[in-house]
Parts: C-alpha cells; sequence; structure tokens
C-alpha cells in the first residue's frame, strides 16, 4: 500500500493532576475525558464511551450528508441520536446501541437508501 493511501490521525492522551482524567490533543485541540463516578473519576467531563460513541454518531451525520451530496439527494437537515447500553458490571461491552437519523429533505426512499449507506460503511 501507498503512502499516499493512508489516512494517518494522531492524538495524544495523558494524565493531569486529577485522579481519574485525562486531556487528549487532537492537532489544535484539547479533549477532557473523565472516568465516570462509579468507576472512580471525577465525573465532570464527557467519559471514554461518550467520547467512542460521540465519533460513532457524528460519522452518521457525516457520512450520510457525504452521500446526499455525492448523489445530488437534496438533505436539509440530519439529526442523529444514538443510545447504549451496557452492564455496570462489565462496561466494555455494549449490550445495545440504537441509533435513530431524521433526515429532512430527501422523499422517505432516498433518506432509507442514505441510512443504508451508512449501515455498510
Amino acid at each position: 500500500m501507498a503512502d499516499d493511501d493512508l489516512v494517518i490521525n494522531r492524538v495524544q492522551s495523558r494524565s493531569t493532576s486529577t485522579p481519574g482524567r485525562s486531556v487528549s490533543e487532537i492537532r489544535q485541540h484539547q479533549l477532557v475525558i473523565d472516568e465516570p463516578t462509579h468507576l472512580g473519576g471525577p465525573g465532570e467531563e464527557i467519559t471514554p464511551a461518550d467520547a467512542f460513541l460521540a465519533g460513532v454518531s457524528a460519522c452518521g451525520v457525516l457520512l450520510v450528508q457525504g452521500r446526499a451530496r455525492d448523489t445530488n439527494v437534496k438533505l436539509d437537515t440530519i439529526d442523529v441520536q444514538l443510545e447504549a447500553v451496557r452492564h455496570r458490571s462489565d462496561t466494555s461491552v455494549f449490550q445495545r446501541i440504537e441509533m435513530l437519523f431524521r433526515l429532512g429533505g430527501p422523499s422517505p426512499a432516498q433518506a432509507v437508501d442514505l441510512v443504508e449507506h451508512y449501515k455498510t460503511h
């Protein structure tokens, strides 16, 4: 694989003076992430699971938006709501993740096609 085929993302995370808190640096941005209180963290900032799920949800918005643009489908708005369920005793495994897509602009058939594209990519 040629180097020009690769997309490289770099993130650096470090501990802070607050136990259960980390700061991640992504390009010129900083993201503060806390462990939730039930795992001993301060629980004041977003959790690692929140950050992960926000990435999944944002990917849904952006992939659908890009597909609409590429296929000339009118898309005025997109809203993705995501709910994830885990057992408190083992938060490393999601028991269920549901995503609800609300699209404004496309016909119902076009909306289904756009969401199906997300589901397969």
